[in-house]
C-alpha cells in the first residue's frame, strides 16, 4: 500500500516499475499480554521485546534540540531510542531510532501522555507531526492540550539506521520504462528490472533485511512506549499506520490506552499484502474517474472537457505523447502515473493536479515538467525518496509470503488492467520484486482483539483508493467494541486530518475522554474543493 508516502514513490523504481506508504518507573516493565504470550508462544521475540523495553523505561529519552537539516523548529526537541535489531536476541546488535515530540499545550493537569503516530508508508516518517502543534493546525487544538505529540522514524526509515536498494541518483533517474507493457519483451524487460531491484537490496541492506516486518516495528513501538514512560499507548495511525496498530493491538492490547486507525489496511491475513494491492488497482480506478468527473464539472476552469470520457481522452492523449518522446526529455507514462496518482489519493491534490493538466493542454509544456520530473540536484530529497522505497519494498516483502509463479501476476494484472488501467500494471511493477525476495517471508500475525483491548476508533472513507473501504469494515469485525466512523461519498486518503466536523469532534472526544458513540456513525462528505 504505496500509503502516504505514493507520490515519492510513484513512478520511483520505474525500473522495477516504481511508481509508483503507562508509567514504567526504574526499569519495571508491564509483560505483554496473557492472550498475547499464549499466541506467541512466549517465544524468543516476545522475551526480547519485553527486555527491550525494561531496559528504555529505564533509560528514557534524553530530549535535546533536533538538528538543524531535520526541520524540525524549536521546541520540537529530538532524540533516539535503542532497539535490538533482532528481538529474539535482545543483547546482541542494536539500532537506534529517531524519535520527536513537543510537550501538552495545556496546563500539568491536563495532560494525558504522549500520542504517538505514524503515517504510513510502509517507508514514511512520523517526525513532522508535532510540527501540528508549531503551526497552529486548529484541528488539533484541543487534543494538544492533553497530549505531548510523538512523532519516530520506524526502523530503517530516514534517521532510523537507514535503508537502500540503489543509488539514490541512479534511482531517481527519468524516463522509466512505460509501465503499461506492450509485449512480452516489455514484461521480460520490467521483470527483470524487479529482480535485480530485490538482489539490490540484499546487496545494499542484507544485514536489516530479515528484520524489516511489521511485528518488528509493532515491538520497536512498544519500545518506545516504554521509553516515553507511558504505561499505555496513544496511537494515531494512518493508512500503512492502521496495520501497525491493528498488529500492535493483537501482540499488545493490554498496552492500548487510546488507538486511532484512520484509512485502513485491510488486515485479513489472506489480503496482506498481494490481493491488498490487486484490490487498490479497483478502488484507484473509482475515484481516478470521481477526479474526473470533477474536472468535467469545472470545465469553465480547467477547459478539459464537459465529460469524463473527454477528460480522459485528453489523459490518453497526454500519455501517448509522452510514451512517444518523454516531455522535456524527462516526464514519460511511468513520471506521468507518479505525479497524477496524487489525485485520486487526496482531494488536497485535486485543484494542483488538474491546474498543471489544464496548462499543459493550453501550450505550457514547463508547468508539467516542473511538477513531474525528478529534480536530479535535490540530493537530500533524492535519498528520502529512495529510502521509503526501499522500506515500502522490504517490509511488505518481508513480511508474508508472495505468489512466485509470474503465470500468476500475468494473469491477475492482465485481467484488472482491461477495467482498471490507470494503476494496475504500475502498482504490479512496484511490488514484483516480492516475488524473487532474497531473504524469508513471515507469516503474518492473525489480526484479533486480545484481552484488555479498549474501544478502538476507525476511520474511513467510502472511496478510499489507497486502502478500500472493506479495510475499516474488516479490522471492526476483528477488533470487538470497536466504533467505526464512515465518511460517505468521499475519498481522500488520510480522513482525520480534514475538516469535517462530523469526525473531528468523535476524534477529540475520543482522545479527550475515551468514549465513543453507542454505534457505529456515518457522516457526510468533507467539502469538495472548489477551483
Amino acid at each position: 500500500m504505496r500509503g502516504t508516502q505514493a507520490t515519492k514513490r510513484a513512478a520511483a523504481l520505474g525500473s522495477a516499475g516504481a511508481l509508483i506508504t503507562a508509567t514504567l518507573i526504574a526499569g519495571a516493565v508491564a509483560a505483554p499480554s496473557a492472550s498475547a504470550d499464549a499466541r506467541h508462544g512466549q517465544d524468543r521475540e516476545t522475551r526480547g521485546a519485553t527486555i527491550a523495553a525494561a531496559r528504555a523505561a529505564k533509560a528514557g529519552i534524553d530530549w535535546q534540540d533536533c538538528a538543524a537539516d531535520w526541520g524540525l523548529e524549536k521546541p520540537i526537541q529530538c532524540g533516539w531510542v535503542t532497539v535490538p535489531l533482532d528481538y529474539a536476541k535482545p543483547y546482541g546488535k542494536q539500532i537506534k531510532l529517531a524519535v520527536d515530540h513537543i510537550g501538552n499545550t495545556g496546563t500539568k493537569k491536563d495532560r494525558q501522555g504522549a500520542l504517538v503516530y505514524n503515517p504510513g508508508g510502509p517507508g514514511a516518517s512520523g517526525l513532522r507531526f508535532p510540527r501540528r502543534v508549531t503551526t497552529n493546525n486548529p484541528l488539533w487544538t484541543n487534543v494538544s492540550k492533553a497530549y505531548d505529540f510523538v512523532g519516530f522514524d520506524p526502523r530503517g526509515v530516514g534517521h532510523s539506521a537507514p535503508i537502500s536498494c540503489v543509488d539514490p541518483q541512479e534511482f531517481v533517474k527519468a524516463p522509466k520504462l512505460d509501465p503499461v507493457p506492450d509485449s512480452e519483451a516489455d514484461k521480460r524487460a520490467q521483470r527483470t528490472l524487479a529482480r535485480e531491484y530485490a538482489e539490490g537490496c540484499y546487496e545494499r541492506s542484507g544485514e536489516m533485511l530479515r528484520y524489516m516486518t511489521t511485528p518488528n516495528t509493532v515491538r520497536d513501538l512498544d519500545v518506545i512506549r516504554a521509553a516515553l514512560g507511558e504505561k499505555k499507548l496513544n496511537f494515531l495511525g494512518v493508512s500503512y499506520g492502521t496495520y501497525i496498530a491493528a498488529v500492535y493491538g493483537t501482540m499488545y492490547p493490554g498496552h492500548v490506552r487510546r488507538m486511532i486507525a484512520d484509512s485502513v489496511v485491510n488486515p485479513s491475513r489472506e489480503k496482506v499484502w498481494y490481493e491488498a494491492n490487486l484490490d487498490q488497482d479497483v478502488a484507484f480506478e473509482t475515484r481516478w474517474n470521481d477526479w474526473q468527473d470533477w474536472i468535467a464539472k469545472n470545465d469553465a476552469v480547467f477547459h478539459l472537457g464537459t465529460t469524463r470520457a473527454q477528460v480522459q481522452a485528453k489523459w490518453l492523449e497526454l500519455r501517448a505523447t509522452a510514451k512517444k518522446a518523454p516531455i522535456g526529455g524527462l516526464v514519460g507514462p511511468a513520471e506521468l502515473i507518479s505525479f497524477f496518482q496524487s489525485a485520486p489519493y487526496y482531494d488536497s491534490s485535486w485543484i494542483p493536479v488538474a491546474t498543471v493538466f489544464s496548462k499543459y493542454v493550453a501550450g505550457d509544456t514547463k508547468a508539467l515538467v516542473d511538477a513531474a520530473a525528478p529534480d536530479l540536484t535535490d540530493t537530500a530529497g533524492n535519498v528520502a525518496s529512495e529510502n521509503s522505497t526501499a522500506v515500502y519494498t522490504a517490509v511488505e516483502c518481508t513480511d508474508v509470503k508472495w505468489p512466485t509463479s509470474w503465470k500468476k501476476w500475468d494473469r491477475d494484472n492482465t485481467r484488472l488492467h482491461k477495467d482498471y488501467p490507470f494503476m494496475t500494471w504500475a502498482n504490479a511493477w512496484l511490488n514484483l520484486p516480492c516475488a524473487t525476495w532474497p531473504v524469508k517471508q513471515q507469516t503474518p500475525v492473525n489480526v484479533k482483539s486480545g484481552k484488555g483491548l479498549p474501544p478502538v476508533l476507525i476511520v474511513q472513507s467510502t472511496r478510499d483508493a489507497a486502502t478500500p473501504y472493506d479495510g475499516g469494515v474488516e479490522l471492526h469485525k476483528r477488533f470487538k467494541g470497536s466504533r467505526l466512523i464512515t465518511e460517505k461519498d468521499a475519498g481522500s486518503h488520510g480522513v482525520t486530518g480534514l475538516v469535517n466536523p462530523c469526525i473531528n469532534a468523535r476524534v477529540d472526544t475520543y482522545l479527550l475522554t475515551g468514549k465513543v458513540d453507542a454505534a457505529d456513525v456515518t457522516c457526510t462528505p468533507h467539502a469538495t474543493p472548489k477551483p
